[in-house]
């Protein structure tokens, strides 16, 4: 033997070498195991206690040696908390601790395998072995896609040509590897003006480009959302989920436009320096700064124009700047450019008439209730009806002078005096105001006195939203199909709602309701995509009813609800079911044909035609029938035990899905017996034979016995021997047991001759037995000298026999005759003195009548027995025995 010492000191080729050949006479082990590790292969994620391998059998290690193998892990270091090592057979397998191959192999790429090391020391000493085992951990799809952050955001120039490309950077990460990983992506809904195209760069890593298919236009749509969805190509495939928001970045492609080319302004001579002449309004739809527009004066219009009206360059308001010279002028037109970047001006003309006054023209003078700025009122629209906006002051007219003031405009406003002050007039609302319907009204106040003379002063009042509208479902109830056994995110509906509000009041947030089963269903916030995380199953719940929400970002927030019903439909998933797992049916046997043995339940969890089920015989059709419907199962002809007491069936169960399913279950029908069989008399074999018995044949002494078959079973089968009459010699000499049918010599015999005995055999069926009867006959003298005499006599006990039986029935005859007339002797009591003579000669011919019946069936029944010998024997019997019946 070799020490372990010895081995490690041989350190050139030619010792080791040697040291192999002498190991394979002494050591169960190799020594060429020790420089090739042992290489296994399992998937991450397998539960405790699956085998890895087993490190004895693969280096076909001898166990049979004494002392045995021992299997030991050399330390345990953080890869064999994954492992567990049976010390005694040195099958290795996966413990409590599951292996996940991203964690265990972060640092791997693509490409790189992922393994765990291990060191097995092989005892005792004299084995002493060290064996390296690799365990390869191949990657299953455990992980789904994963994008950076839940929102993407993606700037995109509305001038973007078609086929323009831009690079989603923020892509998907999955830590599978191969198919595993993210092989492709995809939009939800592309509004079609979008396409997403993705592309490998060297290292292998894809990214998602988004591809303009159509023209853009910002101003028409500012951003587009939807869903982009990652998805690996394991099987089945795992999808990841982030919001792409695409946003249209502005450029400048609008110029600014007034609202009016022409304005019109009167203006009396005596107006105040800072007096507001008039306001333009010029729009631009593009943003920020390609929206900016600068109010200006025409190069024509001189100095002079521009220091009296002075006009401001950002809100286009235009002021008196100085004191009008009423003599030099009567009438002012005023050029006024609009300028936006890199755009051609708009123009606007305004043309301000002068009024000369003598003493001071009439003034009116606003004070606003309402909030106000530049002569613009902002009134929400929640005020009620009714609320005030400013007080008018009418100034500079004559006491006798009368002005009157007027509303020009549209909209539910007026302006009528204030009945405590004089030339105070109030301006109001006439009811609630919408912002959805208008959010902007010019007002006009008008003063006229008698003269022609006309003030006017301008306010424009803005309508400020408020959260007044709750979202409104497009559909306030929604119906929807889905097939059981679907795969999970199924995309299920877009749910849709809208709100007039304006801004973050109108923003729809969408919720499921607290009736929704939890873990089900999922709702994206902001899209309204419903889909189903998991996969259905009809069976266990064919319907889902639950209320969605939608809420606004107002407050109070104000919110909808619609209802949601999603019907899941049926797939062909579950075979028939026998209610039992075999059935035994009990039959009385002779049961008529036809008859209903039994049911077989038989349910289908499907429904409509995959829950349909069509029962059907495999074997013993000939026999019998089942009903496909409803199951029940029938004989064809009644059955009879004595030929064969059990059925085996085997009925098959099929629905009516495609492709159908099917069950089988055994049948096993069991025939119960009915007493429809007598005794059959084995021996004696015939009424004819006979037994010598010898005169001096002891008292108790065993003669003969009656032996008989029964083919029904149980007490139907249970036979009892009885003697029911006795002929010739001593009566009373033999015994018969009742249950074994030996007849024994009960007292000493002192006459000789014939002696017979008729035994009943009969059964102890129900509920009446059935009988049959044999005659024993039994000859006693000392020898049988004479044959024939003894079967003259045997003869002769049969026409006794057979006269008895005939008379006893026309006994019986005849008393039923008689009780069919039981009023017979009241009448003959009754007539008796005028009848007696007529009696008489009836009774008496009634009595010569039956004499000569009975003699001619005598007679015709020793025609019908022919006294033969032992050849026609048989035949006496058998009327014997149809007479012992009767």
């Amino acid at each position: 033997m070799v020490s372990g010492k010895r081995v490690r000191r041989l350190i050139t080729r030619g010792e080791i070498q040697g040291l192999c050949v002498l190991l394979l006479y002494t050591s169960p082990l190799s020594c060429f195991s020790n420089f090739s590790p042992l290489i296994y292969k399992i998937k991450e994620g397998l539960p405790k206690g699956t085998l890895i391998g087993a490190i004895g059998t693969d280096l076909h290690l001898d166990f049979s040696v004494d002392p045995p193998l021992l299997f030991n892990l050399a330390q345990k270091k953080i890869n064999e908390q994954y492992v567990e090592l049976n010390n005694t057979t040195g099958e290795l397998f996966t413990s409590a601790v599951q292996m996940d191959r991203e964690s265990l192999c972060a640092d791997r790429g693509e490409g790189q395998s992922c393994s765990l090391a291990l060191d097995v020391f092989i005892l005792p000493q004299q084995y002493f072995q060290l064996v390296k085992v690799k365990v390869l951990i191949e990657d299953v799809n455990d992980n789904r896609p994963r994008f950076p952050s839940d929102e993407i955001r993606v700037k995109v120039p509305e001038n973007a040509p078609v086929n323009a490309r831009f690079a989603v950077e923020q892509s998907a990460v999955d830590p599978d590897l191969g198919v595993n990983s993210v092989q492709t992506y995809w939009l939800v809904n592309d509004f079609g003006v979008f396409t997403l195209d993705v592309e490998e760069n060297e290292g292998g890593e894809l990214t998602p480009f988004l591809i303009v298919t159509e023209s853009l236009d910002r101003e028409r749509q500012a951003e587009y959302v939807t869903d982009i969805i990652a998805e690996d190509g394991g099987s089945p495939p795992l999808l990841g989920t982030a919001t792409l928001r695409v946003i249209i970045s502005d450029i400048n492609d609008n110029c600014p436009k007034f609202n009016e080319a022409q304005l019109n302004v009167t203006v009396y001579g005596n107006a105040t320096r800072g007096t507001q002449l008039t306001r333009l309004h010029a729009f631009d739809h593009d943003l920020g700064a390609n929206a900016q527009i600068n109010y200006s004066y025409s190069e024509r219009i001189t100095r002079e124009t521009r220091n009296l009206f002075h006009l401001d360059r950002v809100t286009g308001v235009i002021k008196l700047a100085g004191k009008i010279d009423t003599n030099s002028a009567k009438l002012y037109k005023l050029t006024v450019l609009a300028n936006g970047p890199a755009c051609i001006p708009d123009v606007a003309t305004v043309t301000i008439h002068i009024i000369k006054v003598v003493s001071g023209p009439p003034l009116l003078i606003p004070r606003y209730i309402a909030a106000e700025k530049d002569g613009v009122v902002s009134l929400k629209e929640s005020e009620p009806a009714f609320t005030p906006i400013a007080f008018f002051t009418v100034k500079n007219i004559d006491s006798r002078q009368k002005v009157e003031c007027l509303l020009e405009g549209s909209g539910p406003f007026k302006l009528a005096p204030y009945e405590r002050f004089k030339n105070e007039y109030l301006l109001e609302t006439t009811e609630p105001l919408d912002y959805e319907m208008r959010q902007e009204y010019q007002l006009t106040i008008v003063g006229r006195n008698p003269h022609g003379v006309v003030i006017k002063t301008v306010v424009r009042v803005q309508v400020e939203d408020e959260n007044d509208n709750a979202p409104v479902f497009k559909q306030s109830m929604l119906e929807i199909f889905v097939e059981e056994n679907n795969a999970p995110n199924t995309f299920l509906t877009k749910l849709q709602a809208t709100d007039a509000d304006s801004g973050s009041r109108g923003e729809v947030v969408y919720l499921l309701g607290s009736d929704a089963p939890p873990n089900i269903f999922y709702l994206h916030r902001q899209l309204g995509v419903l889909t189903v995380n998991t996969s259905l199953d009809r069976e266990e719940k064919e319907t889902y009813r639950f209320m969605v929400r939608a809420v606004d970002r107002g407050s109070p927030r104000r919110e909808s609800i619609a209802t949601v019903i999603i019907t899941v439909q049926d797939r062909n998933d579950n075979s028939p079911r026998f209610i039992n797992k075999d059935f035994t049916f009990f039959v009385p046997e002779n049961f008529p044909g036809f008859g209903e043995i039994g049911v077989l339940s038989v349910t289908d969890a499907d429904a409509g035609e995959n829950g349909w089920v069509a029962l059907s015989i495999l074997n013993g059709s000939d026999i019998f029938v089942i009903d496909t419907g409803r199951g029940a199962l029938r004989a064809k002809t009644s059955l009879d035990r004595e030929q064969q007491g059990t059925y085996y069936l085997w009925i098959e169960a099929v629905d009516g899905g495609k492709p159908a399913l099917s069950c089988i279950t055994m049948v096993t029908v069991l025939l119960l017996d009915v007493n429809d069989n007598p005794p059959i008399v084995l021996f004696p074999q015939s009424n004819q034979s006979y037994m010598l018995v010898l005169p001096s044949t002891l008292p108790g002494t065993s003669i003969t016995e009656v032996y008989a078959v029964d083919r029904d079973t149980g007490m139907n089968a249970v036979i009892a021997y009885s003697i029911i009459k006795r002929l010739g010699g001593e009566q009373g000499s033999f015994d018969i047991d009742p249950n074994t049918g030996n007849i024994t010599l009960r007292r000493s015999l002192s006459d000789r001759g014939l002696y017979s005995l008729l035994v009943k055999v009969s059964d102890h069926g129900q509920p009446e037995p059935l009988h049959s009867t044999i005659m024993v006959n039994l000859f006693v003298n000392e020898t049988v000298s004479n044959e024939s005499y003894i079967q003259s006599l045997l003869l002769r006990q049969a026409e006794i026999e057979i006269e008895e039986s005939i008379g006893s029935r026309e006994s019986r005859q005849w008393i039923q005759d008689r009780q069919v007339f039981p009023c017979q002797p009241v009448i003959i009591g009754l007539l008796t003195t005028c009848l007696g003579l007529l009696i008489m000669v009836v009774s008496l011919t009634v009595y010569i009548s039956c004499r000569k019946l009975r003699k001619h069936k005598k007679k015709r029944l020793e025609v019908e027995i022919p006294l033969k010998m032992n050849s026609d024997m048989q035949a006496v019997d058998r009327k014997l025995m149809e007479i012992s019946n009767i």
